[in-house]
């Protein structure tokens, strides 16, 4: 696809930062990148910023997959949006550090504002993403599922590169690689086995548990995800 070039509002894209503030070109490599960066991007904000019925689900999700944990000391997130899932995680591990790669430029304020500064931001692409140093636990939750499949390789090498031990993948579930509509978009959703792949992938990964988040759930109704949580050898 044609490289393609807008402007970032007021984050520069290409630091890092909880402070450094600026206005940045930032040129995406991929469609996808652009529609979640994007007008697309801050329309979902608004649609999904429920804190009294997120928060509760995603602390009920994560304490089903952090008990099949220990040692966790340090978090990641690719793709964090506004923060609904590190918000939950530090509920049940409230010492750990954590950090945050999220391209739309909107949700990196409302995240920094909800951890009081208190967590590392990469205001950019996970495509542009360098690893800097491994966390015990990386994680990606409803992301995979928008990537251009041509960069899925790229995007799991990083996982497996950032984490010292685990690896949350929580994903739309498919055998096979399908394509779906996405409230009227083409290429912009996409379902397969993630989690498999990144198992072919890496001989040293091994599956520790995985489950499913249920819509019709009378208590915790989720999005109809099916997690996986790896673990390095």
């Amino acid at each position: 696809m044609d490289t393609k070039r807008v402007t970032a509002g007021s984050e520069n894209t290409s630091d890092i930062t909880q402070n450094n503030v600026s206005e940045n070109v930032v040129s995406y490599k991929t469609d996808q990148e652009e529609f979640w960066a994007g007008e697309f991007g801050n329309e979902y904000i608004d649609r999904n910023d429920d804190q009294n019925k997120i928060l509760p689900t995603n602390t009920h999700l994560f304490s089903q997959i952090l008990k099949s944990t220990c040692g966790i000391e340090t978090v990641i997130e690719f793709g964090s949006n506004i923060g609904y899932n590190l918000m939950a995680i530090k509920r049940l591990l409230p010492l750990s550090d954590f950090s945050a790669i999220e391209i739309n430029a909107k949700a990196v304020e409302i995240l920094k504002k909800r951890f009081n500064n208190d967590i590392k931001v990469y205001n950019r692409s996970i495509l542009d993403f360098a690893v800097d140093y491994q966390r015990d636990l990386v994680l990606i939750k409803g992301v995979l599922i928008h990537v251009n499949p041509n960069e899925l390789q790229n995007i799991y090498e990083k996982l497996y590169a950032t984490t010292r031990k685990y690896i949350v993948i929580c994903e739309y579930y498919n055998p096979q690689p399908i394509e779906v509509n996405y409230r009227g978009n083409t290429g912009k959703l996409f379902k397969r086995d993630f989690a498999g792949e990144m198992l072919d992938k890496y001989n040293d990964l091994e599956l520790v548990n995985y489950g499913f988040i249920y819509h019709r759930d009378s208590i915790f109704a989720g999005d109809d995800l099916t997690w996986f949580l790896l673990r390095k050898k």
